[in-house]
């Protein structure tokens, strides 16, 4: 009797198709370390054309001569671009609208950086004809997740290399001695091996000796900030405007998004205003310390803080605050282009078109303190929340609110001594 039933089936082998060559790549670029090293390898690895990006946030001086250096290390062009007003003013301020801090201490001034790069990046290899977009970022840290969401979300046909999931290299030491045996010029050496990423709305830092968590950061590291202790010993006051939720000036002189945040960068930086030393906690699960320098954003937060008391609904605000952990997370986490993240968006603009309004802030060694608020449709009245007059207030109705808002309580006493 034939037995073939009972003969396991061949396995199937399945060999997917060959991904297609890449020939044309566009890479997030800065000019540092990694991504300097990642353009040389990408040119050998891939033997294709890199176009180098470099979206201007803010860095400053790190800018100059990235082209040249760029087109040394083997891009065929350098496109860098400035959106700085772009970054103030839809990405930073719909964030600081939602009042969004990550883990009590960050202010988020990268993880708000890489949708606008990623978005940008996209939009610059659909122009090129290109079918792939890499970047820099590390296999354990956050940056990847960041990038690569945006990607999903807005151009999922592009490949995405990411070199540091795929080369051999194990770290920064390996990478110097890559730049130094291709003789690629870099600013990062042995003896100063942490990394910093600045924009318009911080500086941070990480790698190297801050991987010690009881190592404080040296003084000569801060670029923004001076130390709260050297700051000048009489106290600066500063005025911020707000309409519809959107700072537009400062001591009563209108300013666009990127120049406001620049000046209260500014005035922050020589108070000692912003530096925070974190160990937070990574999307990929990993904890890892971050030294920050945030000034102007530390200001700005206050003054939504100030004008918010004035001008929104107890329970609009009160609703917006619990749901500010979540909205951060998303942030951090990489899901600016997530539905979720545009939908919890919508709702915290329209709360924030009553927020207009002045806060006037004390700088002074390292602290921001709000010593005055207005708003020209401000819910405080000083009729009703003063001692001394009645402004139409019935203190004895607080009588049977206050019955009320105890009759649980008092239920519950009684039941649990055995009355009714």
């Amino acid at each position: 009797m034939s037995r073939w039933w009972l003969v396991p089936p061949a396995p199937l082998c399945y060999t997917p198709p060959p991904m297609p060559a890449v020939r044309r790549i566009v890479l997030a670029y800065s000019g540092g370390l990694d991504t300097s090293v990642i353009l040389r390898w990408l040119v050998e690895r891939y033997q294709a054309e890199v176009i180098a990006f470099c979206a201007d946030l803010g860095q400053g001086e790190e800018l100059s001569g990235l082209e040249a250096r760029a087109r040394a290390t083997g891009a065929t062009r350098c496109i860098v671009e400035d959106l700085r007003e772009e970054f103030a003013r839809d990405f930073v301020f719909p964030m600081f609208r939602a009042g969004a801090i990550y883990e009590s201490h960050y202010l988020l001034g990268t993880s708000i950086a890489r949708p606008l790069i990623a978005k940008r990046q996209v939009e610059i290899a659909r122009a090129e004809g290109a079918d792939a977009v890499a970047h820099g970022a590390t296999g354990k840290g956050n940056d990847q997740v960041r990038f690569e969401l945006t990607f999903a979300a807005l151009a999922p046909e592009l490949r995405v290399i990411a070199p540091w999931r795929e080369w051999d290299m194990q770290g920064r030491a390996d990478l110097i001695a890559y730049a130094a045996a291709q003789r690629i010029p870099v600013t990062v050496n042995a003896e100063k091996p942490y990394s910093s990423d600045r924009n318009l709305l911080h500086v941070s830092y990480e790698g190297g000796i801050l991987e010690d968590p009881w190592c404080p950061p040296s003084e000569d590291m801060f670029q923004l900030t001076v130390a709260p202790e050297r700051a000048p010993d009489e106290p600066e006051d500063v005025d911020v405007e707000l309409v519809a939720g959107v700072p537009v000036a400062i001591n009563g002189e209108a300013l666009s998004p990127a120049a406001l945040l620049a000046r209260l960068n500014s005035l922050g930086g020589r108070h000692g205003i912003g530096r925070a030393d974190v160990v937070e906690n990574r999307y990929v699960g990993l904890k890892s310390r971050g030294v920050y320098e945030t000034p102007g954003g530390t200001i700005l937060r206050a003054a939504f803080q100030a004008v918010e008391s004035l001008t929104l609904d107890r329970e609009v605000l009160h609703l917006r605050d619990t749901l500010m952990p979540r909205y951060a997370e998303m942030v951090y986490y990489g899901y600016w282009f997530a539905p979720e993240r545009e939908m919890l968006q919508a709702a915290i603009d329209e709360a924030a078109r009553a927020v207009t309004g002045t806060a006037r802030l004390r700088l002074y060694k390292g602290a921001v303190r709000i010593v005055g608020r207005r708003a020209p449709r401000s819910l405080y009245d000083p009729r009703l929340a003063s001692f001394d007059a009645g402004g139409g207030y019935q203190q004895d109705d607080a009588s049977g609110f206050i019955r009320l808002a105890g009759l649980r309580l008092r239920i519950r006493a009684l039941v649990e001594r055995g009355h009714r």
